[in-house]
């Protein structure tokens, strides 16, 4: 009897093993904006053995990889996704704790939510990642962009990350990450599976007041209830990407279905039912708008990932 060749790049991967593989899954429900297209191949790996083996398989196919996580600052085009679209699990690995008296080691998988850190943080009697609470996505996303607020950026945290790669799993140091405002430089094709945080003991009191605060001006002054995905453009040097929004008269401007946010004209929402093109429109308007008028060219902080159909 002649064997069965896959014929699909989701029949391949699940041959492979050890993944759990959809095919032509939607993604927009997985982002926090709420919109896009399908994924060719959806792939959630069950062991870190199996996320190199699938990388590797990737690499033999010719086939693009593109991490998801939790759908936190992306754009998927609404023609979807070519290729692997990886999905890590939030419980791929255990949460450890090496905690002294004086400071703590907390060691958690990437693709845990970024509150896992906060919980973790608290219950072992530790301070220093306020500034992370509130921020959706995951650790390994906070990892990939620094992400952060004005009171604190992820790296200010950090004491080494793990990486897979076709040839292997492996942990970086901080200081082997070149990182800079929103952004941090991993190996290039790698996929970060953990992440260890170095944070000191400290006045839990003072530190929940301080999240609360954060969370509480957060909330009077960005659209959280609405599907966005945070910050459409970087802060330039001694400015505000908002501000130049607003200035050139965009805040509240409608296009489609996604909305300049009329709380945050550095925030594009969905009001429901908005495609991806209508989110990449606005995106565009505002850059040429504010260059054109203000001479500042802004930067997306958000990642386009997949097919945007005109």
């Amino acid at each position: 009897m002649t064997a069965r060749i896959a014929s699909s790049l989701p029949e391949r991967v699940t041959l492979l093993g050890g993944c759990e593989v959809k095919a032509g899954e939607p993604l927009a429900p997985l982002t926090s904006v709420r919109v896009g297209g399908p994924a060719e191949a959806l792939v959630r790996p069950r062991s870190p053995e199996a996320l190199v083996a699938l990388l590797r398989l990737a690499r033999e196919e010719g086939a693009p990889v593109t991490i998801i996580g939790g759908g936190a600052n992306t754009l998927v085009g609404d023609g979807g996704v070519k290729g692997v679209t990886l999905r890590l699990p939030g419980d791929l690995f255990p949460e450890v704790a090496d905690v002294t008296a004086e400071e703590g080691l907390l060691t958690l998988g990437a693709g845990a939510a970024i509150v896992r850190l906060i919980n973790q943080m608290r219950s072992n009697g530790l301070v220093g990642a306020e500034f992370l609470a509130g921020i959706p996505g995951t650790l390994g996303g906070a990892v990939s962009m620094n992400a952060g607020t004005k009171n604190g950026e992820c790296f200010r945290v950090v004491e080494a990350v793990e990486v897979a790669t076709v040839d292997g799993v492996g942990w970086l140091t901080k200081a082997q990450i070149p990182h800079a405002y929103r952004h941090s430089e991993l190996p290039p094709g790698s996929v970060v599976t953990r992440v260890r945080f170095r944070l000191p003991k400290g006045d839990l009191v003072a530190s929940k007041a301080a999240m609360d605060k954060d969370l509480g001006y957060r909330k009077s002054t960005q659209p959280l209830s609405q599907p966005n995905f945070g910050s459409v453009f970087t802060n330039p040097p001694g400015d505000f990407a908002g501000r130049l929004i607003e200035l050139v008269k965009l805040k509240g401007h409608t296009l489609g279905r996604a909305q300049v946010s009329t709380l945050h004209a550095n925030w594009i929402v969905n009001l429901g039912g908005a495609a991806a093109r209508d989110v990449l429109g606005l995106i565009t308007l505002m850059q040429e708008r504010v260059k054109a008028e203000t001479g500042v060219e802004l930067k997306p902080e958000v990642k386009r990932v997949g097919e945007f159909l005109s």
